[in-house]
């Protein structure tokens, strides 16, 4: 079916046809939506406007409550309570602030980082234990960090291995520990207050455990060194040290007086327990144990590795080439891993022992001269070829 051309007002879509009335009305209709969506761009514009004059006016507002969404959360004030942090040497800002979050002394490591920025002061932070407070601004956090008069409330010491009593004095001399003159070797004349063990003879050395050592600021020379003996007991008793020798037929303290001979004759753990066999067999076939480390001990060196003819006449009962048997005490303070050779030496015939290079501590281990002049060979070849090593 067709329909006429500009008769749409008529088109039929299943609905009844608009009457004249209706069309007119509709019309009408129209007309005022039109007219109010004019209205409403012309309110929407004004409004707009003000809210640009708005912003315009309040910008400084608007610039501090930004600055408070993106701010770092911190806390205000000098805080309260006691904390201890520990900053290690070459730890990044990005680190210590992360340290800092952890420990609560600032809100967030967000903050210290920025405080750290703008204060060029940063830098100078020192590898140290601090001594701060909980809930501290970034920023008092930081002035403390860097007034280590107050902060840095506790120092660090450290004993290598295989050092003497003489040469833990010195260490406990240094400035930065501030001990009064003399005070290191005048508590070490006096053991009986520095907790040493039943069996030390009154003796520390040998005693003076090898570690590092955190102390407070004003502690003196005997709880500085009873720290050293305390951590002798605990290794000692996890070993169970005294009770493994005693079961071997060893006297303690002839175990520990080993143990500071191994320390000072080899540098590799896999070899401390055939040095331990080599001593133990020496004395068993009674024969001097012929070693250069108790003739160090004895001429005042506290390491090396040969003695010359003429410290090998050393009249010092510490001289294991003139003297049979052990020398009368350690010299040195052994490891826990020397330690538990002394007490646990392997099995072997072993009767000589030398190093056959020095660059890696290869030793060779004989059961007869023959052999053992063999393997000193290697050592002469190997010093011909490193001249001024040996």
């Amino acid at each position: 079916m067709t329909t006429p051309a500009g008769d749409d007002d008529d088109l039929d879509l299943g609905l009844r046809p608009e009457s004249r009335v209706e069309r007119r009305a509709n019309r009408r209709k129209q007309r005022a939506r039109r007219g109010f969506g004019c209205f409403a761009v012309i309110i929407s514009l004004l409004v707009v406007g003000s809210l640009v004059g708005g912003a315009v006016v309040g910008f400084g507002k608007g610039k501090d409550a930004l600055e408070k969404i993106f701010a770092a959360p911190d806390y205000e004030g000098e805080g309260s309570g006691v904390v201890t942090v520990e900053i290690t040497k070459g730890q990044a800002a990005a680190s210590i602030a992360d340290t800092l979050e952890k420990k609560e002394v600032v809100k967030s490591a967000k903050a210290f980082e920025r405080a750290a920025r703008n204060d060029s002061r940063s830098l100078q932070i020192q590898a140290a234990t601090y001594t701060l407070k909980k809930h501290m601004s970034a920023k008092a956090a930081l002035e403390l960090m860097l007034n280590t008069d107050e902060s840095v409330k506790v120092l660090r010491f450290s004993v290598p291995a295989g050092k003497t009593k003489a040469e833990v004095i010195k260490i406990l001399e240094a400035p930065k520990l501030k001990l009064p003159a003399g005070a290191a070797a005048a508590a070490m004349g006096k053991p009986a207050s520095l907790g040493l063990p039943a069996y030390s003879n009154g003796n520390a050395e040998g005693f003076l455990f090898p570690g590092t050592y955190d102390v407070p600021k004003g502690a003196t020379a005997f709880s500085m060194i009873k720290q050293m003996t305390a951590e002798y007991a605990k290794n000692t008793a996890a070993l169970n040290f005294v009770k493994t020798a005693q079961g071997k037929d060893l006297d303690p303290y002839r175990a520990l007086i080993v143990a500071s001979i191994i320390q000072g004759e080899s540098n590799r753990k896999q070899d401390y327990a055939k040095v331990a066999r080599v001593i133990y067999n020496r004395l068993q076939a009674d024969m001097p144990l012929q070693m250069d480390s108790t003739v160090h001990y004895a001429v005042g060196r506290g390491g090396g590795v040969f003695t010359t003819d003429e410290q090998r006449r050393s009249d010092s009962p510490y001289n294991t080439y003139k003297h049979k048997g052990l020398p009368p005490g350690p010299i040195s303070s052994p490891t826990k891993d020397t330690l538990r050779a002394a007490i646990n030496p392997a099995k072997g015939p072993w009767l000589y022992f030398t190093l056959v290079n020095l660059d890696t501590g290869e030793t060779a281990f004989a059961g007869t001269k023959a052999e053992h002049d063999a393997n000193v060979a290697k050592l002469q070849t190997w010093c011909a070829a490193n001249k001024g090593r040996c």
